[in-house]
């Protein structure tokens, strides 16, 4: 009885510092919520706050309840102790989690509004994350007075064993290390990999890159194909990209006249399809040249992305096709001649039956 009347003020304080922490929890970020959206930062804060809020009032209370009971219980140094351990290992956990929270979200924010020059991949998250558990980790064993040197040296001998079962899995995690540090493809490029592979590259995680293809499904592919692919990085090293365009005209038409009207449109056309640029200009060569049937001529513009090209050849088509008819300029179709002459005479051959006469006579 005399225990549970020396408990009870404690537990008294540890549940009403606990509720009152609450309360200022759901207060403040009330508060916080309404300006957030003016501060990119107090945004990350309060996202990342949000949950480890809730182990500080946890903590507050625990405080509570130790100072109420060593002050009016007059606790037992060595109970004192255990408790002042649990405060100081309750603190760590809550600093880690909310350092690992805030660190998480700043990347992830930062990817996505691209502030590090470029977007941040899943791996490059969870290294962080990882990083930050791990030291707090070692800083509570620390704190608990476990000594970490022989936990490492178990740690060392076992990853062997370790390593040689998850061969494939560490492989895709050392390839995803070299994909981020090397950077042949970044997160929202259009690459190709492995010549049946095409897309926006949509992370790179631990073990495997996700694509999106133009047809909006994903393909995950491991990180160690990856690597090992060859790689075409059609945003390095910048988006905008050549389109060539060939076009057949007849033999008779004047090629002067044919390269001024491809320009002309190709200049009018940069004005009002979406992707096309006017800068640098168009141009148009005499290549291949002499065609089978036809001249053969090559139109050179500037689109702003590899996607662009699609619109952009099927308006030009169109507006090429259309002023060539205005034009009167003849694309011809595909011509062969066909030169029909008489077979020569084979020469005599004895017949089956005039040898079998030779033979018999």
């Amino acid at each position: 009885m005399a225990a549970m009347v020396r408990l009870f003020w404690p537990s008294l304080a540890f549940v009403a510092v606990t509720l009152a922490a609450l309360a200022l929890r759901v207060v403040v970020l009330a508060l916080l919520r309404r300006f957030e959206s003016r501060s990119s930062a107090l945004a990350i804060f309060v996202a990342s706050v949000r949950v480890p809020s809730l182990l500080w009032c946890l903590v507050l209370g625990l405080y509570a309840a130790i100072t109420v009971a060593g002050e009016f219980q007059h606790l037992p140094r060595r109970l004192g102790e255990q408790l002042s351990l649990v405060l100081e290992a309750a603190i760590i956990v809550s600093v880690t989690i909310t350092i690992a929270g805030v660190l998480s979200t700043a990347i992830r924010h930062a990817a996505e509004t691209r502030a590090l020059g470029g977007p941040v991949t899943g791996l490059a998250q969870t290294a962080t994350r990882g990083v930050v558990l791990v030291v707090g980790g070692l800083v509570l064993l620390g704190a608990l007075g476990i000594q970490i040197t022989p936990i490492l040296t178990a740690l060392g001998v076992g990853g062997l064993a370790v390593a040689l079962a998850l061969q494939d899995s560490l492989s895709n995690l050392f390839a995803g290390m070299h994909l981020l540090a090397d950077r042949p493809i970044r997160v929202g490029d259009y690459v190709k990999i492995a010549d049946d592979v095409e897309g926006y590259v949509v992370d790179v995680g631990w073990r495997s890159t996700r694509v999106r293809m133009l047809q909006n499904s994903v393909v995950i592919v491991p990180n160690k194909k990856v690597a090992e692919s060859t790689i075409v990085n059609f945003d390095l090293p910048e988006p905008r990209m050549s389109l060539l365009l060939r076009i057949g005209v007849s033999y008779a038409t004047d090629p002067d006249h044919v390269e001024r009207v491809l320009l002309d449109e190709a200049r009018a056309a940069a004005k009002d399809v979406p992707g096309l640029l006017a800068e640098p200009a168009p141009m148009v060569r005499f290549i291949p040249g002499f065609g089978d049937f036809s001249l053969d001529f090559t139109l050179v513009c500037q689109v702003a992305t590899f996607v662009d090209q699609y619109g952009v050849q099927h308006e030009l088509r169109k507006r090429i096709l259309r002023r060539f008819r205005q034009e009167g300029i003849e694309i011809p179709f595909p011509v062969r001649t066909v030169d029909l002459r008489q077979a020569p005479p084979l020469a005599h051959q004895p017949q089956q039956g005039d040898g079998a006469e030779h033979r018999q006579g």
